[in-house]
């Protein structure tokens, strides 16, 4: 028991106790001693009982705090993940994805292109000098093994869209093209439909009290709101 529970029962019980004392004095004066039995009685085992319950539902809460606390890591780590993904298809395809069938087919068989970049400059005869760049493809390497399975050994790309803890429920995801001062830029928003935390609520006005997500679709961000 932490000490904000132990704190809130000792003074539940001293407030019940206190109104028994009282109950008990003025019987006592009276000299009904069958009534102070009967308060005595009475307020003991009522200050016992609503201390235990008082107990259990502090504890109740605290545990639902906690496991809502633990969903909820999961989710975030499952939202990284995507955006892992959704960042590295970015950079080979010049868009994001909505479409998930894509996105695992991407992380199962896509590749990142190794390059060097060269610069050599040369003088020119009126003395600016003038730079070539060059870049040479090296290779290749498997979008798989460099961001998923050299981190997580049992990565497995088709469950990257279900949400943890719920069967069958896919994150909501968003991708387009948004104008940004003239210019149209990519943007991505991935959300949780199903928050495990009761307060979350998708009308709030704090980004942080929303369900669960990375990106907008009204910024070029990919920033979490749990971050």
């Amino acid at each position: 028991m932490n000490n904000l529970t132990y704190s809130i029962i000792v003074f539940f019980s001293a407030v019940v106790i206190g109104v028994a004392i009282a109950f008990i004095r003025k019987a006592y004066f009276k000299k009904e001693f069958d009534t102070v039995v009967k308060y005595f009685i009475f307020y003991g085992a009522l200050a016992v009982a609503s201390a235990s319950y008082l107990r259990e539902s502090i504890n109740s809460s605290i545990q639902q705090t906690a496991q809502i606390e633990k969903s909820e890591g999961l989710i975030i780590e499952k939202l990284k993940l995507i955006r892992d993904a959704e960042l590295a298809y970015l950079s080979v395809n010049r868009q994001y994805t909505s479409d998930w069938d894509k996105l695992i087919k991407f992380v199962n068989e896509g590749e990142f292109f190794l390059t060097e970049k060269k610069e050599t400059i040369f003088e020119l005869s009126y003395g600016v000098d003038s730079i070539v760049v060059q870049i040479d493809t090296l290779g290749t390497v498997s979008v798989l093994d460099s961001l998923f399975t050299n981190r997580f050994s049992d990565f497995d790309a088709s469950d990257l869209p279900f949400v943890p803890g719920y069967e069958g429920v896919k994150f909501r995801v968003w991708a387009d093209k948004i104008s940004k001062s003239g210019l149209l830029v990519d943007a991505i928003e991935v959300v949780n439909p199903r928050p495990v935390n009761p307060e979350r609520d998708e009308d709030s006005e704090y980004t942080t009290k929303k369900p669960l997500r990375f990106g907008s679709k009204y910024s070029i961000t990919t920033t979490g709101n749990w971050e």
